[in-house]
């Protein structure tokens, strides 16, 4: 199977963290709004999509690291 260049698996996993601490920041001021609660679950929700991003985001730059050397030892097969 064909790989991503590097640049474009980079990219990826910028969109990846972006998306995962917005969408926990939105979450949270969803929840906030339907039991007001305001700031609790915003928080919760940013911690959550930074932890959230974090692991996705580590994982995908072991990925392409791997991929770049040549070793996939240690990723996973798709």
């Amino acid at each position: 199977m064909n790989r991503m260049p590097p640049t474009i698996s980079l990219l990826s996993i910028g969109w990846y963290l972006a998306v995962s601490i917005i969408g926990g920041i939105v979450g949270g001021l969803l929840l906030d709004g339907w039991l007001e609660t305001k700031p609790l679950f915003t928080i919760l929700g940013l911690f959550l999509g930074l932890a959230v991003a974090f692991y996705g985001g580590f994982r995908a730059i072991m990925r392409v690291i791997a991929e770049s050397s040549g070793n996939t030892k240690g990723t996973d097969k798709d």
